[in-house]
């Protein structure tokens, strides 16, 4: 009978210079510093730089190791000048039909609005795309899950390289498969822009506050 049990290896690991409790804090006081970033500079950032965030976010974890991600990373002018256009067009809608007055209550101490001149500043938009069915055809699955950790770990990346981010979710974003060319089987996930921050870039206050750890964490 033929043995059903896979193949196995012995995985590299990553050992720390410090200690597990030093090595978590060291992380944390660099990532609490990480905020969403809507004031780029046009100082160029190489593709070998975008290449080694990408290789970060494809290492996650995903549902029977099915990958279920696409990066479609883009630089050329002329293309983030149509993203913006078709983007813009979608804010419109939303800040002046689609959203309650709720949801605009709430966006009101951040200061969005419709105006998205950052996707023409950053150098790079990466456009993220969850495989609704693998290039082969087969199953995916846990896909939402898979695809959002990816882009925690991208976004993590970026942020240890000193670059910024945000993470921009224009809704409906089917212009971008429109836009850039993309196959049935592949769903717009996440618009982010990536580049280094303005030299005068400011946040809103509101952006920075986070909810006290012991509203979040339950120990049992």
């Amino acid at each position: 009978m033929k043995d059903p049990t896979p193949p196995m290896i012995r995985p590299d690991r990553y050992v720390p210079s410090h200690s597990a409790e030093q090595s978590a804090r060291q992380f944390y006081e660099a990532m609490r510093l990480r905020r969403s970033v809507r004031m780029f500079s046009e100082k160029p950032v190489s593709v070998e730089i975008v290449e080694r965030l990408i290789q970060t976010a494809h290492s996650a974890p995903s549902g029977a190791n099915k990958q279920p991600w696409r990066f479609v990373c883009v630089r050329d002018r002329s293309l983030k000048h149509e993203i913006r256009l078709a983007a813009e067009a979608e804010e419109r809608e939303f800040y002046g039909r689609r959203a309650g007055r709720a949801w605009l209550a709430d966006l009101a101490p951040l200061g969005t609005d419709a105006n998205k001149d950052f996707l023409e500043i950053a150098p790079w938009l990466i456009v993220v795309f969850k495989l609704a069915q693998a290039d082969d055809g087969s199953q995916v699955y846990y896909v939402n899950e898979s695809v959002g950790i990816a882009v925690g770990m991208l976004l993590c990346a970026a942020h240890h390289a000193g670059l910024a981010t945000l993470t921009h979710t224009p809704s409906p974003m089917k212009f971008l498969t429109t836009i850039l060319g993309r196959p049935s089987n592949e769903r717009p996930f996440l618009l982010i822009p990536l580049g280094y921050p303005a030299d005068n870039l400011t946040v809103p206050v509101a952006a920075v506050v986070r909810r006290p750890l012991d509203e979040v964490m339950v120990v049992r």
